[in-house]
């Protein structure tokens, strides 16, 4: 009975989020496949840490709109995540539940999981709560170089910060609420799952500030992620990047380095 009630919980929290207007139609869709599986195939524990990433992303992202004014035009999309954002967020914690379907109580699922959700929720506290930084944030890859709030690849102290508290707190639900009451998770389960959250966001930061592609308004003279029209309706021309690389690959990398960086870890744990 799991399966078919993870699939009606989720049905009823991609509603709710399609009212609130933090899905957009295909975000909820996505929601309600990704959903189904974690909530269905994972269970209870597996649905409350992704309920935490998602409430304190969306809750984050309508925060402090007054110092997030004139930042929108900076990112590819709103606030009400398409499907590719949320399976850029959500696939590889997605991909994790679906394995402990054939990998029953193995705990690497679980700490797998819990790092994925780790990274994109530092990911995005550390976006969303960096504008309040005081000064202006610097490019990864030259700390040196001050770049304007919202720049792909910036990072300030406060937005660090951030990062780690968000992955912390995943970390710290994931060791509180084990899906099985003999695995013995432990601080140092705690630190490993925090860090590699941490190490995800740092990364999705550095694949921003190399990689990702980017592009320029002629009109307001000012870098964006949107392609192929920019806020100002004026279209917007490739300066650097791969083309193919967008937002919502880099979130999915990000995911995807957390996964990895906690499963090499737990080899010496």
């Amino acid at each position: 009975m799991q399966l078919p009630l993870g699939f009606l919980f989720a049905i009823i929290i991609a509603a709710l989020a399609y009212r609130a207007h933090s899905l957009n139609k295909s975000g909820a869709i996505a929601a309600l496949v990704t959903g189904t599986i974690i909530f269905g195939v994972g269970g209870w524990q597996w649905a409350i840490l992704l309920l935490t990433f998602f409430i304190t992303s969306s809750a984050l992202s309508r925060a402090f709109k007054k110092r997030k004014q004139g930042l929108d035009e900076k990112f590819s999309k709103g606030h009400e995540r398409d499907a590719g954002q949320v399976f850029g967020n959500g696939g590889i914690a997605t991909a994790f539940a679906a394995l402990s379907w054939f990998f029953p109580n193995e705990p690497w699922t679980w700490v797998g999981f819990a790092a994925a959700l780790a990274a994109v929720n530092a990911d995005t506290w550390g976006t969303e709560l960096g504008v309040l930084n005081p000064s202006s944030p610097r490019m990864i890859t030259n700390l040196t170089k001050a770049v304007e709030k919202g720049t792909s690849g910036g990072i300030s102290l406060v937005g660090t910060l951030a990062a780690l508290a968000g992955s912390g707190l995943i970390a710290f639900l994931a060791v509180i609420l084990p899906p099985a009451d003999n695995w013995s998770l432990n601080t140092g389960h705690w630190l490993l799952i925090t860090f590699a959250g941490l190490a995800g966001s740092l990364f999705d930061s550095f694949l921003g500030a190399t990689v990702q592609a980017m592009y320029f308004c002629p009109t307001d003279k000012k870098e964006t992620e949107k392609h192929p029209i920019h806020t100002c309706g004026t279209p917007t021309v490739h300066i650097r990047g791969w083309n193919w690389l967008d937002n919502d690959w880099v979130n999915f990398a990000c995911g995807v380095l957390g996964a990895l960086v906690a499963m090499v870890a737990m080899l010496y744990l």
